[in-house]
C-alpha cells in the first residue's frame, strides 16, 4: 500500500517570499523560454533505442506531468501538483519493486523525462526558466523519495537507507545500481527485533558531485542528528566483488572519473582534493570510522562474503590496511575504504556531522558486489543478504 502524499513543499507565503528574492536577482529574460537539457537527459534518446520498456515504465506519469502543466494556471498549484506527481513516480517504483518486478532503472529515467518535459513543455501560465526551475527542484526532492520520509508512531527502531542512481551510463546505457534496487525494496519496510518494531526508509541520492557540494548530504541529515529521530544510517552503493563494510572513510576526492553529468573534479591520486560544501571545502579530518555492528552484520548469509575494509591510501604511506583511526592522524587522505568517489563521499559526510552533533548511532557505507548492466536474479539476491545484514545490525541495538 502506498504511504500518503506528504504535505506540498510550498505554501502560498513560502512561495511569494521565494519568488521575489528570485525576481530581484534574475534576469530579465523573454516568457516561455525553455532551460536547456543536461547531459543526463540528452542521454534519453540512446537508452530509449536501447531498452524502450524501461525507458516507457512509468510514460504515463509523464504524459499526465505534461497535460497538467498545459492546463495550469495557477503557479502554486502547478508546484504543489509537480511535487505529488514525483511521489507518486516515487511510490510507484516502489511498489512495483516490492511486488515482484525487480528493476530499479525505470524510476531513473523516467524522472529524466519528467524533468525534460519540465524544461521544455508549454505552461498555461506565461513561465521563465526560473520558474521552471522552481518546478524541476520540487520535483527532484519528491521523486527521489526525499519527501517521503515517514517512520510509523508504532517503529521505535527508525532505519534510513540510501542508494544511488545508475552511473557510468556511457559504458553501459542500461546499468543498473544494486543500491537503487536496495533502496526501493526497503522503503517502508518493517520487521520485528528483540520484541520491537523496526522500519526501514530510504531515498535515491544523484550521482554528481555539484549535489554533494551544495549540501545535499547534510541538508537530508542535519533534522535526523539534531532531532535524534533516526537510530541507524546506512549508505549503500555499487563497489568490488563482494561486499564490503568500509571502515575508514576517507575526506579526499581521488577518482579520476566523471560523474552522471560528465563533470571531473580534476582530481586523481597524485592529487587529492579536499570535496566542497556551501562555497568552499568541507572541513574535518582526513579520515573518520565508522559505527555498524560489525560481527553481528558479518553473519548475514548470501551469496558473497562479507568484508570489514580497513584499506586507504594516503600520500605518505601508500595504500594499506589500518589498524585503527589513531594510526591514521596524521595522513593526508587519498582514498579511504571505499575508494575516492561519491560513494566513499557520502560515507565521510554521514560520519563527520554525526560526529559533530556528538551522535552515538551506528552509521556506515555497505559496498554492494559490482554488476555490468543489469542483473535482476543476481541484483535481488545483493537487496536480501543486505536486509538480512540490517535486520542483525537492528538486533544489536
Amino acid at each position: 500500500m502506498f504511504k500518503p502524499v506528504f504535505a506540498p513543499l510550498f505554501n502560498r507565503t513560502a512561495l511569494a517570499a521565494f519568488t521575489a528574492l528570485l525576481l530581484t536577482s534574475a534576469p530579465t529574460v523573454a516568457q516561455g523560454f525553455s532551460i536547456q537539457r543536461d547531459v543526463e537527459e540528452l542521454r534519453l534518446p540512446t537508452a530509449l533505442s536501447s531498452m524502450p520498456a524501461v525507458v516507457n515504465q512509468y510514460e504515463h506519469f509523464n504524459s499526465s506531468l505534461g497535460n497538467k502543466l498545459v492546463n495550469s494556471t495557477d503557479e502554486l498549484v502547478i508546484t504543489q501538483m509537480v511535487a505529488a506527481q514525483g511521489t507518486q513516480l516515487w511510490q510507484q517504483a516502489v511498489a512495483n519493486v516490492q511486488s515482484g518486478k525487480h528493476d530499479d532503472r525505470g524510476l531513473y529515467w523516467s524522472r529524466l523525462a519528467m524533468r525534460e518535459t519540465l524544461k521544455t513543455a508549454h505552461a498555461g501560465y506565461n513561465i521563465v526558466p526560473w520558474q521552471r526551475d522552481i518546478l524541476i527542484k520540487a520535483f527532484e526532492k519528491s521523486s527521489r523519495g526525499l519527501s517521503d520520509i515517514q517512520f510509523l508512531p508504532e517503529s521505535q527502531i527508525k532505519i534510513l537507507v540510501t542508494g544511488f542512481d545508475p552511473f557510468f551510463l556511457d559504458k553501459h546505457i542500461d546499468q543498473s545500481n544494486p543500491s537503487g534496487l536496495t533502496a526501493l525494496a526497503l522503503d517502508g519496510v518493517t520487521f520485528n527485533v528483540n520484541g520491537k518494531q523496526a522500519q526501514i526508509e530510504t531515498v535515491m541520492i544523484p550521482v554528481r558531485f555539484a549535489d554533494f557540494d551544495n549540501g545535499m548530504i547534510e541538508s537530508l541529515l542535519t533534522p535526523m542528528y539534531r532531532d535524534n529521530s533516526v537510530d541507524m544510517i546506512f549508505t549503500v552503493s555499487m563497489g568490488r566483488d563482494n561486499f564490503d563494510l568500509e571502515r575508514f572513510p576517507a575526506r579526499g576526492r581521488s577518482a579520476a572519473a566523471p560523474d552522471n553529468l560528465n563533470v571531473y573534479t580534476g582530481a586523481n591520486k597524485t592529487t587529492p582534493m579536499a570535496p566542497l560544501f556551501n562555497g568552499g571545502n568541507l572541513n574535518g579530518p582526513e579520515f573518520v570510522e565508522f559505527s555498524l555492528p560489525v560481527s553481528a552484520m558479518k553473519q548475514a548469509q548470501g551469496d558473497w562474503s562479507i568484508n570489514d575494509n580497513h584499506q586507504v591510501t594516503s600520500i605518505s604511506r601508500g595504500q594499506f590496511d589500518a589498524k585503527s583511526i589513531y594510526e591514521l592522524a596524521n595522513e593526508q587522505s587519498v582514498e579511504g575504504s571505499g575508494g575516492g568517489y561519491l560513494s566513499n563521499e557520502i560515507s565521510y559526510r554521514s560520519i563527520l556531522l554525526k560526529q559533530q552533533f556528538n551522535r552515538t548511532l551506528p552509521v556506515g557505507h555497505i559496498h554492494t558486489p559490482r554488476v555490468a548492466g543489469f542483473d535482476a536474479e543476481m541484483e535481488w539476491k545483493m537487496v536480501q543478504q543486505i536486509r538480512e545484514m540490517i535486520k542483525l545490525a537492528a538486533g544489536s541495538l
